[in-house]
């Protein structure tokens, strides 16, 4: 099967008209970030802000003639909020609208609760944590999603061992991939792994809220969402649209990783998410030669942060060479490992989580 081509794609959209301008969107300019992989096929459609709620049909109008192509298996279009308002639509005096629609939350229908697993700065092993706890989750009899919020830096499908492309369902749907019992989606199914993901803000929480709403996860208890690092829009749209059971903070012990810790302990208590404690991650090592053990990045400064701030501290998991190297292999230490220590660990900080979702 011949690989789809971008004017293929591009040609197809021109049959794809503005209501409102009465042109063709690929001639309006208001296509962005087309990627091609293998019948995969994922573009933005930039609209203004205040168009955007209404502007759904189009979007979906876009992806079937997509994927009316020959050779596309699957297709994901989202709305971008790139452009300003022209002057005729910008809001005057009393007719200001905030666009209330863009801070409503997604109906997740058969999914329980939604545990997002978040780092004030990236490097602290927050996707191996997001990983291990979802396993963990897993090994207890839950049904389990988990969710690579990360468009820029996907690392989810190495970790889970997949690289295998996502179908579709008779539905339109994307079927999520499946590995060591827990569903999965992310963002690296769809694109090269060396491709750069160069899109904006808008349209990267664009592409995360179609990983969401438009993935068959089916029945779950919790679906772990695998936040980028920092605190930017990927995190505010997360909090603003998902329904957000509650978020889970990952650190090291030293002071320059709790700094940013902090930061995002207090976006989520801004925005009204019930944070469910901190983890120390590295939190101590030891040697496997001699037995000796190092607090290479101090240690207890996670379990301090969280007496001093009011919330829970969840648990420690050491720096160890076995963890990195079983999540390198696609087999995490939960699955390759589920008695070790750092196992035992990481199913009892899931409990702890656990705890505060029922």
């Amino acid at each position: 099967m011949s690989e789809i081509t971008s004017e293929q794609v591009l040609e197809a959209l021109k049959t794809i008209k503005d209501p409102d301008k009465g042109e063709n969107i690929v001639e309006l300019g208001m296509i962005s970030g087309l990627q091609i992989k293998e019948g995969h096929v994922a573009f933005g459609i930039e609209v203004e802000a205040d168009r955007g709620p209404k502007l759904e049909p189009l979007r979906k109008q876009a992806e079937k003639a997509v994927h009316s192509l020959s050779g596309v298996l699957t297709v994901t279009a989202v709305l971008t909020a790139e452009r300003e308002p022209t002057k005729q639509e910008q809001p005057t005096g009393n007719n200001v609208n905030p666009g209330p629609a863009a801070f409503q939350k997604m109906d997740l229908l058969g999914i329980d609760s939604v545990i997002a697993v978040a780092s004030g700065k990236g490097g602290v092993g927050k996707s191996t944590t997001a990983v291990n706890l979802a396993l963990a989750m897993a090994s207890n009899g839950k049904k389990i999603g988990l969710l690579d919020a990360d468009i820029y830096g996907p690392s989810i499908p190495l970790m889970l061992g997949i690289n295998k492309k996502p179908s579709q369902t008779q539905s339109g749907l994307i079927a999520p991939l499946e590995n060591h019992g827990i569903k999965c989606m992310s963002i690296g199914f769809l694109i090269e792994e060396n491709t750069a993901m160069i899109w904006r803000g808008p349209m990267a929480t664009g592409a995360l809220e179609q990983l969401i709403k438009d993935v068959a996860w089916g029945e779950l208890d919790c679906l772990v969402i695998d936040l980028p690092p920092g605190t930017g829009d990927i995190h505010l749209t997360m909090a603003q649209r998902i329904p957000l059971t509650g978020a889970v903070i990952i650190s090291t012990p030293q002071d320059v990783a709790l700094i940013d810790a902090r930061k995002g302990l207090n976006m989520f208590q801004k925005v009204e998410i019930p944070v469910f404690g901190l983890i120390e991650n590295m939190s101590y090592f030891n040697c496997p030669h001699c037995g000796k053990r190092s607090e290479i990045f101090s240690h207890g400064g996670a379990r301090k942060e969280a007496e001093k701030m009011g919330m829970d501290f969840l648990g420690e998991i050491p720096l160890d060479i076995s963890i990195r190297e079983t999540s390198d292999g696609g087999n995490p230490i939960v699955a390759s490992d589920p008695s070790s220590p750092h196992s035992l660990s990481y199913i009892q900080i899931a409990n702890n989580i656990w705890s505060k979702i029922k």
